[in-house]
């Protein structure tokens, strides 16, 4: 049985068309990188998140898999992430229906997303800090929309 706390990932749930923009490390830095996502429930325990960028991502990954989970225990969502460099992270991950951040503080460096969550739109940033969190760069935008 899902849990009420998991049932409201509902919202991410489905197919989505994906731009990637304003990203630090393209050339031009307006380009807009298309992509999609698929996101679906495994069994009632877990969300998993399936994204893929086309075009020219220079050193961006292409391909990524995010596992979304809960511990009841700690009152708290986790996400595992993974792409086809090989990269796994955990991320901490926050979820109130309308915002969703995900954040990790690894010693090579921190980094997190925030969106707002719309019915058919999410609209997101990457940003990463190399000095613990005091300051941080945008690495890129990121905007779903719902096919």
């Amino acid at each position: 049985m899902r849990s009420e706390a998991m049932a409201q990932l509902d919202a991410l749930v489905g197919r989505w068309r994906t731009t990637m923009r304003n990203a630090w490390f393209l050339q031009p830095a307006d380009q807009e990188v298309p992509g999609s996502a698929t996101v679906e429930w495994l069994s009632d325990a877990f969300v998993v998140f399936r994204w893929t960028m086309g075009g020219d991502v220079g050193p961006a990954t292409s391909e990524m898999v995010l596992v979304l989970g809960r511990s009841d225990a700690r009152d708290a969502f986790t996400a595992l992430y993974h792409d086809e460099r090989g990269v796994c992270r955990i991320f901490a991950m926050a979820f109130d229906g309308s915002r969703w951040i995900l954040s990790r503080e690894d010693p090579d460096m921190f980094q997190r997303f925030i969106a707002d969550v719309e019915r058919d739109r999410i609209a997101g940033r990457w940003e990463a800090s190399e000095d613990q969190g005091s300051t941080w760069r945008k690495d890129f935008d990121l905007t779903f929309e719902r096919s």
